[in-house]
């Protein structure tokens, strides 16, 4: 299985303060404690040619985990088209914290993806409402944040196909953080927790929810159905009995 993590790579430019929390990246972290576990994770981002995702890149990954904040808009069409089309393939796409509002995120829902949210440094729980769910495992009844961002209800995304987790903040407001659907031949994860200036993608759980989304999402063998015209009828089944 391949992974690769992509991430707009502008905060680290810009804040001292990411830059001085995640020195390879807000990528280069979550690409460290995933190879823990898988051999071949390679990163991308924005400012590289095509934005890391080559024909050649996408064709070989398995697994698409993306981050995004404040340059939602300098993706490229283009680039969201054949993401979009390879999700549809089968390739799994992971989305983290504010990849909610990244292009490719919302042409896949079909919804604004719009929610509340308060910066300050609040205490959030995730609470596990499906401890059935292979994204959970090696996760206990929650996971505890001591300093996070506020994302808050109403999320206006389509019901999601599996509600894994939910959230609680100080605030009093919760939210739906851990998420899956189908579009396709492709699993979609979204997970809510990784505001830049936090240090985030440190926490050992939140680093297992992401190797489980990367496992559970990946692509599989099976080739997308056949579409259109089908000119050549299938062989009828002749009835019972007969020679």
């Amino acid at each position: 299985m391949h992974i690769t993590v992509w991430n707009e790579n502008r905060h680290e430019q810009t804040n001292p303060e990411v830059r001085e929390l995640y020195p390879e990246g807000i990528h280069g972290t979550i690409q460290k404690f995933l190879q823990e576990e898988y051999d071949s994770v390679g990163t991308a981002t924005l400012d590289e040619p095509e934005h890391g995702l080559t024909e050649e890149v996408l064709a070989k990954t398995d697994v698409l985990v993306w981050w995004g904040h404040q340059a939602h808009e300098d993706v490229a069409d283009e680039i969201v088209e054949k993401v979009h089309a390879r999700v549809l393939e089968g390739m799994g796409l992971v989305v983290l914290h504010s990849g909610h509002f990244s292009k490719i995120f919302k042409k896949l829902m079909g919804t604004s993806c719009d929610l509340k949210w308060r910066e300050a440094e609040e205490t959030e729980r995730l609470w596990v409402v499906d401890p059935s769910h292979p994204l959970t495992e090696g996760i206990g009844e929650y996971i505890e944040i001591e300093k996070e961002e506020m994302y808050g209800e109403h999320f206006d995304i389509p019901a999601p196909d599996e509600l894994v987790m939910t959230s609680w903040f100080e605030g009093g407001e919760v939210f739906r953080s851990l998420c899956t659907f189908h579009r396709g031949n492709g699993k979609i994860v979204y997970f809510r927790p990784g505001h830049e200036t936090y240090p985030t993608y440190y926490h050992k759980d939140v680093q297992r929810v992401i190797k489980n989304a990367a496992k559970w999402s990946a692509a599989g063998s099976r080739p997308r159905p056949v579409y259109g015209n089908h000119d050549t009828p299938i062989e009828p089944i002749s009835p019972k009995g007969d020679a």
